[in-house]
């Protein structure tokens, strides 16, 4: 069953936010399930969503793993996975003029569960500005052959290259970031992880001087969008080096291209004990654990 929005109301006691979210159900039957009346079936669903998304919950994930481990005892499956999705609203500033914004994020959680085990991940989805190198590199190329052409000494050519931001084409950045962890993460924190790692942060509102603050910033840290990928999970094992080894990441970042008729794509993912052999040691991970055999159950030990 997919699509069903509730209200939710998420967060701790005196902090509760209501949210409205999509929720989608999912189970697997058992072998000897041919089917399921789907009348039937969908009521149970709905009194299950209704029950919990009653109920105030510290974070969306616990709401989405109680419900997968509800949706398997009620409805004596092998298997459910639940999906919620919604949005995350916070306060920032812009970063010259000081004026309060408010800034909206995707909010995500996944969870998995069957009559033994159960596995549950949050996540959010963040926009940013991406430049490009690839052409900033051949502009400064330009630039320098131009100056060179109008009779500039080679030391102010350097000077001026040095400190005059240098043009590119910029792309609008979509970073998915998901974590799978037994202990609990913030998703404030996950929204900064992935905004900081690309090219420049966006604000709904910007004045004409946080304007120049964004172009510049953004043009002084030019980033193809497997260097953002790769800054998001580099900034996850830095940030979370307290959670365990079996604790999972995953990254996608999907940056909208504005010179070119295609999108551009990367995706990271791994166990912490992965990636952080791979980041911190510089060893050579030959296979990365991927989000599917991390959710496999039947795998797992509690």
């Amino acid at each position: 069953v997919v699509n069903i929005r509730k209200a939710l109301m998420i967060g701790n006691e005196g902090q509760q936010q209501w949210f409205d979210a999509t929720f989608d159900l999912y189970v697997d039957l058992g072998p000897a399930q041919a089917g399921a009346h789907m009348s039937r079936f969908s009521d149970a669903l709905e009194e299950v969503i209704e029950q919990f998304a009653s109920n105030s919950w510290p974070q969306i994930e616990f709401l989405a793993e109680q419900m997968a481990k509800t949706v398997v005892e009620r409805q004596k499956v092998a298997r459910a996975e639940v999906y919620i999705r919604t949005t995350l609203p916070l306060q920032k500033w812009t970063p010259v003029s000081g004026r309060r914004t408010q800034e909206v994020y995707g909010l995500l959680a996944q969870a998995v569960a069957t009559k033994e085990h159960s596995r549950r991940m949050v996540g959010v989805e963040v926009e940013g500005m991406v430049a490009c190198p690839c052409a900033q590199d051949m502009v400064y190329s330009f630039a320098r052959a131009r100056l060179q052409e109008e009779g500039f000494p080679e030391d102010v050519i350097a000077k001026m290259l040095e400190v005059t931001p240098l043009a590119t084409h910029n792309q609008r950045g979509r970073a998915t970031l998901l974590i799978g962890s037994e202990q609990s993460v913030e998703a404030r924190d996950l929204v900064n992880l992935a905004e900081s790692a690309m090219s420049s942060e966006n604000y709904a509102l910007l004045k004409r001087p946080d304007e120049l603050y964004i172009v510049n910033k953004a043009h002084s840290n030019p980033r193809f969008v497997e260097d953002v990928a790769r800054e998001i999970l580099r900034a996850v094992v830095e940030k979370y080096s307290d959670l365990p080894d079996d604790s999972f990441v995953w990254v996608r970042q999907r940056n909208e291209e504005t010179i070119h008729k295609y999108d551009v794509e990367a995706e990271g993912w791994g166990t912490l004990g992965e990636l952080r052999s791979e980041i911190l040691d510089n060893a050579t991970v030959e296979r990365h654990t991927t989000k599917e055999a991390w959710l496999r159950l039947t795998e797992l030990v509690k």
